[in-house]
């Protein structure tokens, strides 16, 4: 991107709203509600024939640098260090605050080009706070309605005047075409293949679990800054935020999400906004890190939430966080394997580290679990392989008879990868039982090493070559 541009202002002025326009997808929350958006975060924009990055603040509080407003105002100043130009958001609608012309002063002294927006624009009796906005004096507002989107062109030529076409149109260039969205599932066009895994491949990593488990906390110590809002306060993360970071020369997009309760308990609708925001994550991530607090782990939500990740077919990776706190390692870790193995049968396998986000301890090796985890969800096995496995399956235990007739397996094949799946043809699938699907699942996972992701087994009867042809007499 050519300019970075960072949307500054007080709370409920509509930031993410405007956020929302620029980066033409409904990604930040918004809510009638202040303080909605806390950590800060950037896309890609485009404002007509301007392409940029816009950044989305959490609004300006005059609060003690210790408290979570002085945080978030603290993850706003780095936005504001960071960006080339500021639009400094007021509300038309309600006129100048004595928060807007403190925080104004705070942006002139950091000597960046601003544009002065004046949202709300289209509301009755806005042209008196539009015109009270010169008392700013960060020059001519521009009127704006961010909801429905009008005003743009005239903020589109408020930025080229800010920064001068030089700067604006500097980046243009012919852009390769962006690659689609993570598949959920990947078609397999030569069921003979079995291609190396690919390490250089980008990848999406989501990292879920309940409020305080200490997921922020555990992203910044991958990525090494204090890039996302932390502390000791439950549920601070509303958004889902991403972020960019490299492992081993490897490109990675962390996704930080809202901390999910049990449902009976999320009743506001700023928190039902936030889980709606961390399922879309987890549908849209490759690997999910559900992060477990070891001090209490396996409550019921954290076993519902590994369920929801495997009905989704990602690839999870269990991180067991503050482990710094555990008095008796090795006693706790014996306990938490087999309470693993024993409550998700669903998953058997599943890579499971202990971590300490606060120390930064088991980093690597959480890391070194996501690979390995990504691999086999993109484990590709040969039909040829597949079929000599199920002849020796079936020598040693063949599908049990109903109603007094026997059922044929006659071959299994590979169709899709991300997470993998098989299809057995066989006779009478409908009478197949569970039991006996779940233990060719198993025989699966140990056969071809494919530990702790889901796999998609389904069944299609053999067509019959001579149905519908009449029987012919002599």
């Amino acid at each position: 991107m050519s300019f970075k541009v960072a949307i500054i202002g007080r709370p409920n002025v509509g930031k993410s709203t405007l956020f929302n326009r620029l980066a033409g997808r409904r990604l930040a929350l918004v809510d009638d509600t202040p303080g909605v958006t806390r950590d800060r975060r950037s896309h890609a924009a485009k404002l007509y024939d301007l392409d940029f990055e816009v950044i989305d603040t959490a609004g300006f509080e005059d609060a003690p640098a210790e408290t979570l407003p002085g945080r978030m105002r603290a993850q706003t100043e780095i936005a504001i260090a960071e960006a080339d130009l500021i639009f400094f958001v007021v509300d038309a609608k309600s006129g100048l605050l004595p928060d807007d012309r403190a925080f104004a002063e705070i942006v002139r002294r950091a000597g960046k080009p601003v544009v002065l927006v004046a949202n709300k624009a289209e509301a009755r009796g806005a042209q008196a706070g539009m015109l009270e906005a010169w008392e700013l004096g960060l020059g001519e507002p521009v009127p704006i309605s961010a909801e429905h989107g009008q005003g743009l062109p005239d903020l589109r030529d408020a930025v080229i005047a800010a920064l001068g076409e030089d700067r604006v149109f500097a980046g243009e260039q012919d852009e390769a075409p962006a690659e689609s969205d993570v598949l959920i599932g990947e078609d397999i066009a030569d069921p003979d293949a079995e291609p190396a895994y690919d390490e250089t491949k980008p990848m999406r990593i989501a990292v879920v679990g309940r409020p305080n488990a200490g997921k922020s906390t555990l992203i910044n110590a991958l990525i090494g800054e204090e890039r996302l809002l932390t502390g000791p306060e439950a549920g601070i993360t509303r958004d889902s935020i991403s972020v960019d970071w490299q492992w081993r020369g490897r490109r990675i997009r962390l996704f930080d999400t809202a901390g999910m309760r049990r449902r009976a308990k999320v009743q506001e609708k700023l928190e039902k906004l936030s889980v709606a925001d961390a399922l879309r994550a987890i549908r849209f991530a490759e690997v999910v890190i559900i992060v477990l607090d070891a001090t209490i782990p396996f409550e019921k939500q954290d076993l519902q939430i590994a369920d929801l990740i495997a009905r989704e077919g990602r690839a999870p990776v269990i991180a067991f966080n503050k482990w710094d706190l555990i008095d008796t390692p090795q006693e706790t870790l014996a306990a938490l394997r087999e309470a693993t193995t024993r409550l998700l049968p669903q998953l058997r396998g599943i890579q499971a580290v202990t971590v300490s986000a606060e120390t930064g301890r088991g980093l690597d090796k959480l890391m070194d679990a996501v690979v390995k985890t990504h691999q086999v969800w993109n484990r590709r096995i040969s039909t040829g392989r597949l079929n000599r496995w199920i002849e020796g399956v079936l020598t040693h235990h063949p599908p049990p008879a109903v109603a007094g007739r026997r059922l044929k397996v006659k071959y299994v094949t590979q169709v899709k990868t991300r997470p993998p799946g098989f299809v057995v043809s066989c006779s009478r699938p409908e009478s197949m039982p569970e039991s006996y699907v779940r233990y060719l699942v198993n025989g699966l996972r140990e056969t071809f090493d494919m530990p702790g992701v889901p796999i998609r087994v389904a069944l299609r009867a053999s067509e019959n070559p001579f149905a519908g042809r009449a029987k012919k007499r002599n």
